[in-house]
């Protein structure tokens, strides 16, 4: 006679026998570690920038009174050390304050995981840089993708690639609360060189024409770059259309570079341009050039009251 089939036993593992609900809901539950100092590593390509402002000292003062009360996230590399996903200006707090652990949870994430959960981690900050934004998003935006699957190839090319390309973005974009031409438009500040996206986050240069301007290769880049310094002004809207139109014909020499960006533009006429290094110690970094220009206005004003109540006093 023939035998059924066997139907599998549910049997209790050992963890099920030997421990309670409670113990193994607390194996389960995310712990906070004191984690060496020492042992952390930064994130690699971490765009955004931890820097030694007011805000870090206040920060400081907060982590020598209380200690670190958010605990930073890590993810174990390879080699046995550890990687900072989130908590970057808490490990610098906290590392100023003199303390030899970070209070942290260690997560068991993929690079890609770990990508959007750093991303998503700093753009709670009150104040983000154009830069930072641009490869953040670019950083974020590709491990998406990437997440998503690469699609299969149909007659040589890749099939709804335009597709999912799109469907990313749109996520994306519902995430930050910014269209999709804006992320489109950060992305590209990632074409320029340092020295003009120091001018975009100095609020120098705005972001219509730095998006043209990221169009240019490199090398007519550095050279726009010297004639902004060489000029003290920075290009309009229309001059940067004017220069991209210029190099995509292959006609953006030095000196065409120079030609349009003397062009006198009315709202720069007689204008002056102070070094954002001889003044950035005065404000707080991500302050606009508005802001910057009333608070210069104001310090002048303050001095000349000062000066003409002495000289009444003589």
């Amino acid at each position: 006679m023939a035998r059924g089939k066997e139907l599998p036993l549910n049997l209790p593992s050992l963890d099920d026998l030997f421990t309670t609900q409670e113990e193994r809901d607390d194996k389960a539950r995310e712990k906070i570690v004191d984690v060496p100092i020492s042992e952390i590593d930064g994130f690699p390509d971490h765009p955004f920038r931890v820097r030694d402002d007011q805000d870090m000292l206040d920060m400081v003062e907060s982590v020598r009174e209380f200690g670190v009360l958010t605990p930073a996230v890590l993810r174990r590399k390879d080699d046995g050390r550890y990687e900072l996903v989130s908590g970057h200006r808490r490990k610098r707090a906290a590392e100023i304050a003199g303390l030899d652990t970070l209070p942290s949870i260690v997560r068991d994430m993929s690079r890609d995981e770990a990508v959007i959960a750093m991303v998503d981690a700093n753009l709670q900050r009150e104040r983000i840089l154009p830069s930072e934004k641009a490869y953040s998003y670019k950083m974020k935006l590709e491990a998406m993708r990437r997440r998503a699957g690469r699609p299969r190839l149909e007659n040589g090319a890749p099939s709804a690639h335009h597709f999912r390309g799109i469907k990313s973005r749109d996520i994306l974009a519902e995430q930050v609360g910014e269209s999709k031409d804006q992320i489109r438009r950060y992305i590209r500040l990632t074409k320029l060189i340092p020295e003009i996206l120091d001018l975009v986050d100095e609020g120098n240069v705005g972001m219509r024409p730095a998006v043209e301007i990221s169009y240019l290769p490199k090398t007519e880049q550095v050279e726009l770059f010297r004639a902004i310094e060489r000029q003290s002004c920075t290009p309009s809207h229309a001059q940067a259309i004017k220069l991209r139109k210029f190099s995509s014909d292959g006609r953006l020499s030095p000196d065409v570079i120079r030609s349009i960006m003397c062009e006198e533009k009315p709202n720069q006429a007689a204008q002056f341009r102070m070094p954002d290094e001889a003044i950035s110690r005065f404000f707080k970094p991500g302050t606009s050039r508005e802001e910057k220009a009333a608070r210069i206005v104001k310090a002048l004003e303050l001095l000349e009251r000062q000066e003409r109540k002495r000289s009444l006093e003589r």
